[in-house]
């Protein structure tokens, strides 16, 4: 959002030409309504109208919605703008060899989500009629094409005369300056306007709160200084659902067709009755408001989710799990709904909107899926969370109203309770959480969140759009990386890489271009060519050095490399002066170089099995490499069995092991998506694009009448030439992230044969310890316990260290027996031990009405299970005992009261011991332990003798 508000803070930069149609004067002609209602505008013609009107009309390209998670952009959750997806092109960094970059003007209808960030609708929707979190945005571009004049008349035309909208009843609103910025009013649009023939009283000048859209905090300039962009671009747009309110004559969005078939199905599996719109005080039990959750909600989960965004605890994919779980909230708590409820209303959407995006179709099964997963995941927790609020409620004071706010916080971030929905349950009973304290928490939380992301932020070759502007001035030639990819393999089977010969053209620090920088200064250096891979597709980028001509024992170690609008930016920490027009020499690190080919390779092959083996279903959400090991994210249902994992490796190694050769070429996109086996994620390709395929020329591919089963990706990365180099891979890992998407992470060469061998000394390790566990009944009770703690550090060295996944699995399985068999054995042996401990006290203390003593025992199990077979055989006596830890002059104690006991409860007996001599205690009514501290009593049995006073006084005072 950082870079947003600059290109929408620009003076002369993004003018967004906003009809009060556009902004708030059409909630006021959605209020008025039609006379005549235009009952023919369904939403599927207002969209296809507005689109084709600029396209057929003026020559616009019509582009595709961008997924609503933006690729590439930390900066955003959520596509929440139309202009997300053009970021690049208006920051001057899209790939020259895109076809983003030719784009002059352009029309779509872009799938927005608002929910978290500056612009957080999610509160707001159902307490109004038009907040949404899902919307579409339709909207029409320039990028240096036409300006001011063109869009008012364009947009005009488009209201009056496609849509029919009385001329009268449109106001529009133009920017009223703004002092403090140093921004002057936009008179140019006012008499553009007015010139168009409408009255000066209809012209409205408004200011930065109306009229002057930001979507983030700050843009690049941290001083929120504002300056022109290098060419003027425009913005016109507005939102599909409340332009179809208009034309509908409806009052209110959710009247319109988008959403009066979800409002009807809701109604149909719920016990509410049917939807009356209203809302405040007049919507009573908030009946009303429910629906208009549950139908914004539903959409949104199922454009998100048909993308690949699934519920989960971080980032975008939390802020889905809130809604999710608000959703349901409402669905069962208000709306009476049964559970499953919300799922079914997966198909009435895709019924909706699924014309216009077809993945709601296709994808439409795992979308009620994993809705339905996740709600009877949340019920549960929903259940846990009410446990946790009774007890926390029965140990603090009865007369207090203030509920301990870390417990509100461990329920909202640990179990995904709403905060509302906390504040809702304690009302119910007189408390609420300690706001202050809450608040506290939050900005520690949001502290840590913010250092994270500071930690993980751009180094200082981000050039800047400016910069950008400046270079295509000066006709600097953007960077010839081709070089990247000049590498062969030599005759001793040896990759050869090249050095590269370069001029430095241009450099670039603290935030401006530089002719030279001294020693010690960071900057980018951009050069005429490069050898070096810069960090795209998943791809690490390159490491190594470069020398300058003289003197040529000087390096200059690269630490990052980075592309920005054609140009590729190598960071560094200059050894000593460094000038534009010198002439270096690169080096890439061999080493890191090829371990990141045989990773890039070895992820290709890797996706070819899964969806070989799991089906067409399994799709990419993502992917790292880097020289170490690799990172795979793909969609499935749940995590893969040990079989499964098996044949995927079996079939990654019959690969390898085949040496098969790359085949790799660059062609027109066009022809690569007729490639029938092509496997495409959701990106931005440049045109023409490089074609991995393994084992199967290219070009037989292309003219190929049946299709040849094999990896075939389009990729700009650097590859192997041939599979065999990968030598191995191990899976190491494989989890779901969340649920529906799991990741993989698996090693190679070297790393993947260490972790073979590690796997098999495990595998004995285990066997070992499973047959000295088996003996059980020739152990004491010392040697039990060791081979317990042994079976647990072998758990979780298991966990941790680097072995095959299925063999982890595996282990893992005969592991958690052993615990079970070896817990059992130790539970049968200190009941043994407490038998006998509690027939020597028996015989010592008998008909006692409260019985404590000394028991001589390191174990709290042991003194609780002692405690417990006394109370067994002296049912009405209350039953404390203590043991003496001196080695640590820490005092043990456990005890038991007889059930319905009223002179004293176990927990308090306890808590008034241990906290008596140094310590704590806790437990319920019936059964407490603590811990004491024995380092100032001169006498431990001073505890005991006091411990016993206590327990006969309360008895005495209830006599």
């Amino acid at each position: 959002a950082a870079h947003i508000r600059l290109v929408k803070r620009l003076h002369c930069a993004l003018l967004n030409t906003k009809l009060s149609a556009f902004s708030a004067s059409i909630r006021r002609c959605s209020a008025l309504s039609y006379p005549r209602p235009h009952k023919e505008f369904t939403s599927e013609r207002v969209r296809r109208t507005f689109i084709d009107f600029f396209k057929e009309g003026y020559e616009h390209k019509e582009v595709p919605s961008s997924l609503v998670r933006p690729r590439g952009d930390p900066s955003l959750l959520f596509v929440n703008a139309g202009m997300n997806q053009f970021k690049p092109i208006l920051l001057g960094c899209a790939d020259p060899r895109s076809e983003m970059a030719s784009y002059r003007r352009v029309v779509n209808s872009q799938k927005c989500v608002r929910a978290g960030g500056k612009h957080n609708d999610l509160e707001e929707v159902g307490r109004d009629v038009y907040h949404h979190t899902f919307f579409e945005m339709l909207g029409n571009w320039s990028f240096g094409d036409y300006f001011k004049v063109e869009a008012c008349a364009m947009a005009w035309r488009l209201l009056t005369e496609e849509y029919g909208i009385p001329a009268e009843r449109l106001y529009v609103s133009y920017f009223s300056g703004d002092a403090a910025s140093g921004l002057p009013a936009d008179e140019e649009t006012r008499e553009i306007w007015l010139s168009m023939g409408l009255r000066p009283d209809h012209v409205l000048p408004f200011g930065m709160k109306d009229n002057f859209w930001e979507m983030g905090e700050m843009g690049p300039e941290g001083d929120g200084s504002l300056r022109s962009l290098p060419r003027c671009s425009v913005d016109t747009g507005m939102g599909l659902e409340r332009l179809v309110t208009v034309l509908q004559g409806r009052r209110s969005n959710y009247d319109t067709d988008l959403f009066t078939p979800l409002l009807s199905a809701i109604h149909q599996c719920s016990k509410a009755p049917a939807y009356q719109g209203r809302t405040g005080d007049a919507d009573v039990g908030r009946v009303d408001m429910a629906y208009r959750v549950v139908a914004d909600h539903i959409r949104t989960l199922c454009v998100c989710i048909a993308e690949g965004v699934y519920p989960g605890m971080t980032g975008a994919e939390l802020v889905l799990r809130r809604i999710l779980r608000r959703a349901v909230r409402f669905s069962t708590e208000v709306l009476q709904a049964p559970e499953g409820a919300l799922a079914s209303l997966v198909p009435t959407v895709a019924h909706i909107i699924g014309d216009a995006y077809p993945e709601l179709h296709t994808e439409s099964e795992r979308i009620m899926d994993l809705i339905h997963q996740n709600e009877v995941q949340f019920l549960t927790s929903l259940k846990q969370g009410r446990r946790v609020i009774d007890r926390t409620l029965n140990t603090i004071d009865k007369d207090t109203a203030v509920f301990p706010a870390s417990v509100a916080w461990s329920l909202h971030r640990n179990l995904g309770f709403p905060l509302d929905l906390i504040d809702l349950m304690l009302e119910e009973r007189d408390k609420m959480v300690d706001k202050k304290e809450m608040k506290e928490l939050e900005d520690e939380y949001e502290k840590l969140r913010c250092q994270s992301e500071e930690d993980d932020g751009d180094g200082v070759d981000q050039l800047d759009l400016h910069s950008l502007a400046e270079l295509q001035i000066r006709d600097v030639p953007h960077t010839d990386d081709s070089l990247k990819y000049s590498y062969s393999l030599g005759q001793d089977g040896r990759y050869v890489f090249p050095p590269c010969r370069a001029s430095v053209l241009a450099l670039y620090s603290e935030g401006s271009l530089v002719s030279e920088v001294g020693e010690g200064q960071r900057c980018g250096v951009i050069l005429d060519r490069t050898n070096f891979y810069a960090e795209q597709g998943g791809q690490a980028h390159d490491q190594g050095y470069f020398t300058k001509d003289e003197p040529q024992d000087v390096l200059f170690p690269v630490e990052r490399v980075r592309l920005a609008g054609g140009y590729v930016v190598h960071q560094i920490t200059a050894a000593e002066t460094l000038r534009t027009g010198d002439q270096v020499l690169l080096h890439v690190d061999e080493t890191q170089r090829l371990g990141c080919m045989v990773k890039h390779t070895a992820t290709h092959i890797l996706n070819f099995a899964l969806r070989e083996l799991l089906g067409p279903g399994v799709n990419q959400r993502g992917s790292h490499v880097a020289a170490n090991r690799l990172r795979f994210d793909f969609s499935v249902k749940g995590s893969l069995s040990v079989s499964q994992l098996q044949q995927v490796q079996a079939l990654v190694q019959n690969i390898i092991q085949q040496n098969a050769e790359v085949h790799i070429e660059e062609i027109p996109l066009s022809r690569a998506n007729q490639i029938a086996t092509l496997r495409t994620i959701d990106e931005v390709y440049p045109d023409p694009v490089r074609v991995v395929s393994v084992a199967v020329p290219v070009s037989d591919l292309l003219n190929s009448n049946t299709v040849r089963r094999t990896s075939v990706e389009l990729c700009c990365g650097t590859h192997l030439l041939r599979t065999g180099e990968i030598r191995d891979l191990i899976i190491v890992s494989e989890r779901q992230m969340v649920k529906g998407i799991s990741r993989i992470i698996a090693v190679t060469g070297d790393e993947a044969k260490a972790a073979r061998e590690t796997g098999q000394v495990m595998q004995e390790e285990v066997k070992s310890l499973a047959a000295r566990v088996g003996v059980d009944n020739a152990l004491s009770l010392p040697a039990a316990q060791s081979l317990s703690k042994e079976v647990g550090l072998l758990t979780d060295a298991v966990e941790s260290t680097s072995i095959p996944q299925w063999q982890r699995r595996e282990l893992q399985s005969h592991l958690k027996a052993l615990q079970k068999s070896s817990n059992t054995t130790i539970r049968k042996l200190e009941i043994r031990e407490a038998t006998l401990k509690a027939n020597d006290l028996l015989e010592k203390h008998s008909n006692k009405a409260v019985l404590v003593d000394f028991v001589q025992t390191d174990s709290t199990s042991i003194l609780m299970k002692t405690v417990n077979q006394l109370s067994k055989n002296t049912p009405d006596s209350l039953v404390m005992l203590l043991s003496h830890l001196q080695t640590s002059e820490k005092v043990l104690c456990a005890c038991q009261v007889p059930k319905g006991c009223t002179s004293v409860s176990a927990c308090e007996w306890a808590l008034a011991v241990c906290e008596r001599f140094g310590g704590n205690a806790g437990g319920s009514d019936v059964v407490a332990n603590g811990v004491s501290n024995a380092t100032n009593v001169t006498d431990v049995s001073e505890i005991l003798r006091w411990a016993e006073k206590f327990a006969c006084g309360k008895i005495k005072n209830v006599d």
